[in-house]
């Protein structure tokens, strides 16, 4: 099966919700010898902003986005884990978490999963984190990049607690910050002074990829 097939069924298991045949899809790509990244990237991950776009239309709803990121996720598993028993030398370390009084995490596996391919580590905290712990792990985990993401307007101030808590125990300079989320804008992470600001799961690969050669 051409490498063009695989990429279009993967982005219909995306838009048809299809937990099933996005496993399926992802093996068959495997045992194509297809990229494990090349599918993910051009595959599954344009059906996961097709779907982000449908939802903000109004043409999908929270059930489908939801199955639809479980979809993902599965398929993610088997292709992360080709790339692992490939034994590819890690890039740098990110500490990710949604931000205290937040108990959302609609998308933050998605990010997670795609910076995961790009050799990235991610110890994902999960949700509901205070600002302590983030700096806490951070430290344990010496990681490179600390990432936030606030799904309310009501914690966004979190995230500016972070950048202030960085700054008074002098370690800004330590850690790179990137803050993302639905209230979230370049404008709040120039504001607070977070290193970037990712609207999507896409744009944050790039940017983490970034702030790694930054760090390096």
């Amino acid at each position: 099966m051409s490498i063009e097939i695989i990429l279009i069924k993967a982005r219909e298991a995306i838009l048809e919700c299809d937990a099933k045949k996005a496993v399926t899809v992802a093996q068959q790509a495997l045992e194509e010898g297809l990229d494990p990244i090349e599918v993910l990237t051009n595959g599954f991950s344009v059906g996961i902003r097709d779907i982000g776009d449908l939802f903000g239309r109004g043409q999908v709803f929270l059930p489908e986005l939801m199955m639809s990121a479980q979809a993902m996720k599965e398929a993610t598993v088997i292709l992360e884990a080709a790339l692992q028993a490939g034994d590819i030398a890690k890039k740098g370390k990110m500490l990710i978490g949604t931000v205290q009084g937040d108990v959302h995490d609609i998308g933050k596996g998605i990010v997670v999963a795609m910076i995961k391919t790009q050799s990235i580590e991610v110890i994902d905290l999960g949700r509901d984190v205070p600002v302590h712990t983030l700096i806490e792990k951070a430290m344990e985990y010496n990681v490179d990049i600390i990432g936030t993401s606030a799904l309310l307007t009501t914690t966004l101030p979190e995230q500016r607690k972070l950048e202030d808590q960085l700054r008074k125990l002098g370690l800004r300079e330590k850690f790179k910050t990137m803050v993302g989320g639905a209230p979230c804008t370049q404008r709040w992470a120039d504001r607070i002074g977070a290193d970037a600001y990712a609207e999507d799961a896409a744009q944050a690969v790039t940017k983490v990829i970034e702030l790694i050669g930054q760090k390096n």
